[in-house]
């Protein structure tokens, strides 16, 4: 099935208002288990409520029996190939950015991550089974008020033709563009809210071309690095050419996929954010870039 697309300039047409609110946590724990896409290993992973100002932590179980904290806020973010990850006292949490972008958009505040593994399952590489389990939990409001970054100036970085801007704006507003090579142009511009992240973004999946995901792979298995181990066709959408193997989920599947990932490492912030983002070509490392750049700037933003 060849790559559709919106019309030039689709949007969502949902409103941008996001009223003050509680902070919440889940309902009821839950666990998920699967093959993480790097090291190819699998992992179980428990999401449990928690206190209110707790934000969200990961906990690595380790074999010695020790438990390590790793909150997830971008002061602990360290550099992989193709994931976001954080790294606190020697111990890495990767893969994170799906997790996080679920629990931000359906508003949950707090919750512990607990994980026995450095790497969290990529499932088929969308974040539906992230978002199908909080569902099923259920949120519980807390009595402590959300606190969102609402952005006061504009701050951007820049990498030749990739880019990234934050402005003011109401509630959290992406605009996404890329440009695939036999593909062409691809664009998403919308409100985030819980039920445009749902239908929209959350089931597109993380995407790569065919042959350098099978090199990566073998690269990973020959030089015994943990690479690409468990990419397949069941783990993400993979290109030959124009062409999605299996055919798209939604129109315009990879770039939908970069807002996903967008909204997880906004999400290290450890607060919801209001501003209207503007993203061309971006990835994890121009993301982070535009975190680290407006949370050091604090007379660019302000906490509501």
């Amino acid at each position: 099935m060849s790559i559709t697309r919106l019309n030039p300039g689709a949007t969502s047409s949902a409103p941008h208002n996001q009223a003050t609110r509680f902070q919440a946590t889940l309902a009821l724990p839950f666990e998920r288990s699967g093959r993480s896409l790097h090291s190819g290993r699998h992992a179980t992973v428990r999401v449990c409520p928690a206190p209110a100002g707790h934000g969200i932590v990961f906990r690595r179980r380790l074999n010695d029996g020790r438990a390590i904290d790793v909150p997830a806020l971008w002061q602990y973010r360290e550099s992989q190939p193709l994931s976001s990850a954080l790294r606190r006292e020697g111990i890495l949490v990767r893969t994170i950015e799906h997790l996080l972008a679920s629990l931000s958009a359906l508003q949950i505040d707090n919750a512990l991550v607990e994980i026995d593994a450095d790497e969290l399952p990529i499932f088929d590489g969308s974040a539906t089974p992230w978002c199908e389990a909080i569902r099923a939990a259920g949120r519980r409001e807390q009595p402590q008020g959300c606190r969102p970054i609402r952005v006061l100036r504009a701050v951007s970085v820049r990498n030749g033709r990739r880019h990234i801007r934050i402005e003011p704006g109401t509630g959290l507003h992406v605009t996404g563009h890329i440009e695939l090579a036999h593909i062409g142009p691809l664009d998403w511009s919308g409100a985030i809210t819980p039920e445009t992240f749902e239908r929209e973004i959350v089931p597109s999946r993380s995407f790569g071309r065919y042959v350098r995901a099978m090199a990566g792979r073998a690269f990973g298995y020959v030089t015994g690095r943990d690479f690409l181990q468990g990419v397949s066709t069941g783990s993400a959408a993979l290109l030959i050419r124009d062409r999605v193997l299996g055919g798209l989920r939604v129109p315009d599947e990879p770039v939908r996929h970069r807002v996903l990932d967008l909204v997880g490492d906004l999400a290290l912030t450890g607060h919801w954010v209001e501003g209207k983002v503007t993203a061309f070509h971006t990835g994890h490392e121009l993301n982070h870039a535009l975190v680290a750049a407006l949370m050091r700037d604090r007379a660019a933003w302000e906490l509501a």
